[in-house]
C-alpha cells in the first residue's frame, strides 16, 4: 500500500508542475498587451513624425528647384526681348484703359488684344527676336534667320482642380513666319497674296513703328493684334503662392525707375510680379522678376489652409532675378 501511494505521489507532482506552466492567465496576456501598447505607441508616433517631416521637407526642396528653373527659363527668354512693357503698356494691351492712360500712351486700344484665361494676371509681356533655323533660301543654300514674337507671361488662380489650391504660371507667343515668294500653301488668317513658309501664327501682327510725333512707348503701347488666336497659354509652373496682399501676403517692392505689374493693390498677388523699366538710358529694356512657391500646397488641399504667413515662410521659397534684353528697338 505504502509503494502504491509512492507512485502515485511521484507521478502527480510532474503532472501538475506542467499543468501549472502550460500557458498564461488572462491577467497576464492584459498586463503583456498594456505593456506592447506603452512601448509601441510612441514607437509609432515618432515613426510618423519622421514620415511627415521628410515629406514636408521634400515639398520644400521641389519648390525651391521648380522656381530656379523657371527662372532659367524665363531669364533665357527675356534675354531675346527687344521692348518689355511696362504696366501702363499691358493696360493698354489688355483695353484697360483709364484717365491715366491718354491718347498719347494708348492710341487706337479699346479691346483687349491679349488673351484672357479664366483666372489670369498679365504680369511680364515683351517682344522678342526668335531664331529661325534654315528658314531662307540664298542660291542653293539654306540659311538661318530671325522673327519677332509676341510673350507673355500670366499668373493663374481658378478652380481648376487639374491644378493645385495654389496659382501657376502660362506662358503664350505668336511669332511671324518667314516671307516666302515660292510658298504655295495659304496661311491661316492671312491673305492668299501673303506668301510665308514657315506660316505666321494665326493673329499674329507686327508692331508699327512708322508713326510720326509720339514715343517709342506710345506706338509699342498701341499695337493690335489680327484677330482671334489659335494658341493658348501653356503652363509652365505650378504651386506659385496665391496669397494677396489683402491676405497677408508681403507687398512687392521695385529698384528705381522700374515700375509694378500688376500695379500694387491689396487684391494683388505677389507670387509673380515683375518690375519694369520699358526704357532704360541705353535704350534698352530691363526686368525684375520675382517668384515665391507655396510648398503647403503640395500637402494640403485646402487653399484657405495654405496662405502665406511670417511663421510658415520656410514653405514659400522665394527668389528674384534682374535681366536686361540683348537688342533695343532705335526709332525716331
Amino acid at each position: 500500500m505504502n509503494i502504491l501511494r509512492w507512485l502515485l505521489s511521484t507521478q502527480l507532482k510532474p503532472s501538475q508542475k506542467q499543468n501549472k506552466n502550460s500557458g498564461f492567465t488572462l491577467i497576464e496576456l492584459l498586463v503583456g498587451m498594456l505593456i506592447a501598447f506603452l512601448v509601441i505607441t510612441p514607437l509609432l508616433g515618432f515613426m510618423i513624425s519622421i514620415l511627415n517631416t521628410d515629406g514636408q521637407e521634400q515639398a520644400k526642396a521641389n519648390s525651391e528647384q521648380e522656381i530656379k528653373a523657371a527662372l532659367d527659363y524665363i531669364t533665357r527668354d527675356l534675354q531675346q526681348a527687344i521692348y518689355i512693357y511696362d504696366a501702363t503698356g499691358i493696360a493698354c494691351l489688355s483695353g484697360t484703359v483709364d484717365a491715366t492712360n491718354t491718347p498719347s500712351t494708348c492710341p487706337n486700344v479699346s479691346t483687349n488684344q491679349l488673351p484672357s484665361p479664366t483666372g489670369g494676371v498679365p504680369v511680364l509681356v515683351f517682344w522678342k527676336r526668335e531664331l529661325v533655323s534654315q528658314a531662307i533660301t540664298i542660291g542653293t543654300q539654306k540659311d538661318d534667320t530671325f522673327v519677332y514674337s509676341l510673350v507673355a507671361y500670366y499668373l493663374i488662380k481658378d478652380t481648376n482642380t487639374n491644378w493645385s489650391q495654389a496659382a501657376r504660371i502660362a506662358r503664350w507667343e505668336i511669332k511671324d513666319g518667314v516671307q516666302n515668294t515660292a510658298a504655295t500653301d495659304t496661311c491661316s488668317g492671312f491673305a492668299a497674296t501673303d506668301k510665308y513658309l514657315p506660316c505666321p501664327d494665326k493673329g499674329f501682327k507686327p508692331f508699327d513703328l512708322s508713326q510720326k510725333g509720339v514715343t517709342l512707348q506710345a506706338k509699342m503701347n498701341s499695337w493690335t493684334g489680327g484677330g482671334s488666336y489659335d494658341q493658348v497659354p501653356v503652363v509652365l509652373m505650378d504651386f506659385i503662392d496665391q496669397t494677396t496682399i489683402a491676405q497677408g501676403a508681403p507687398a512687392g517692392t521695385c529698384s528705381t525707375n522700374f515700375s509694378q505689374v500688376p500695379v500694387a493693390a491689396t487684391s494683388v498677388r505677389t507670387g509673380f510680379y515683375a518690375c519694369i523699366n520699358s526704357v532704360s538710358a541705353n535704350n534698352r529694356s530691363a526686368a525684375e522678376i520675382y517668384l515665391r512657391g507655396n510648398a503647403q500646397a503640395r500637402l494640403i488641399q485646402d487653399e484657405t489652409k495654405v496662405r502665406y504667413a511670417q511663421s510658415k515662410s520656410s514653405y514659400f521659397p522665394s527668389s528674384t532675378i534682374k535681366v536686361q534684353g540683348s537688342s533695343f528697338i532705335f526709332t525716331k
